[in-house]
């Protein structure tokens, strides 16, 4: 079976300036993919290219197995998409927003439609024009849900969401990758969210991925090494790459990526140390790569 998603030397310019340059990355069945970067940092960009709105300057990327601008009506009834800004017929009631794209899905759900409107607390009969910004985004994310879609994509579905809500949505997510085995690449800024889900991290900085593979193997690789020694730190540490250091007398600070267990011995040898290794959550490795 192909890849659900392939990025294959994925570039994309506007203006003459580079926004995605060479990007390569593939997601499988049941994963659940974190998508980070700055403001800026090409995040909306590659999901549109992704989902074929947009054509590649070098490279391509599949869906299915098929290049995404090729892709026709039945892969297009396997995805669900939620865009930062909501595309719901304001005129309608949520209820007729409900029935109306049921009748363009084979796979629609009336029973997770009716559960979720009912957890959610979705008011209905009232007119999507009066709905507050939360009502409207959880709409938007019932209607990517309930036909049950191979590929889930979320451009920051959960900015206007309380806590309790983004709870309950992050619970529907962990369940449908387990029991659907959809593909969900999820981007947003609340990077805590994203931890408890994802399975794999695409981490966009410059134009590139400065990481894209599973979220356990990045957690093993950037770690904070608390060092006591008399002597002088070198420049660098083979093969380690140093991504910020601090000394206070002969206490050292330093944050490095890839680390691996078994150079611990070796390293409190040459450099005649103590190290105490400290594992980092997602949030605090994506502020330890972007300082």
């Amino acid at each position: 079976m192909p890849a659900v998603i392939e990025i294959n030397a994925l570039s994309r310019n506007f203006s003459g300036r580079t926004v995605l340059h060479q990007l390569q990355a593939n997601a499988n069945e049941g994963d659940v993919v974190a998508l980070l970067g700055k403001n800026g940092a090409g995040k909306t960009t590659l999901l549109e290219t992704v989902l074929g709105f947009a054509v590649p300057q070098q490279g391509e990327v599949k869906l299915f197995g098929t290049p995404s601008t090729e892709i026709g009506a039945r892969e297009k009834q396997l995805i669900g998409f939620v865009p930062q800004q909501d595309e719901l017929l304001e005129q309608l009631t949520p209820y007729e927003q409900l029935e109306l794209f049921a009748r363009f899905q084979p796979n629609w759900d009336p029973r997770l439609a009716d559960r979720l409107s009912s957890s959610w607390e979705i008011p209905l009969t009232t007119r999507i024009s009066k709905l507050s910004l939360g009502q409207r985004q959880k709409l938007s994310i019932m209607l990517a849900l309930c036909h049950k879609p191979r590929l889930l994509i979320l451009d920051e579905p959960v900015a206007s969401l309380d806590p309790l809500a983004r709870r309950q949505f992050l619970t529907e997510l962990v369940n449908i990758a387990a029991d659907q085995q959809t593909t969900i690449i999820f981007s947003s800024h609340i990077v805590t969210d994203m931890e408890r889900v994802a399975n794999k991290v695409w981490l966009l900085k410059d134009q590139q991925f400065l990481w894209q593979g599973e979220l356990d193997e990045l957690k093993e690789s950037v770690v904070r090494l608390h060092l006591s020694t008399e002597q002088s730190l070198p420049a660098s540490l083979p093969p380690l790459q140093i991504l910020h250091q601090q000394q206070q007398a002969s206490q050292y600070t330093v944050t490095v990526t890839n680390w691996q267990p078994e150079w611990q011995a070796g390293l409190e040898q040459q450099l005649a140390a103590s190290i105490r290794v400290e594992h980092l959550n997602l949030e605090e490795i994506f502020l330890e790569l972007h300082r």
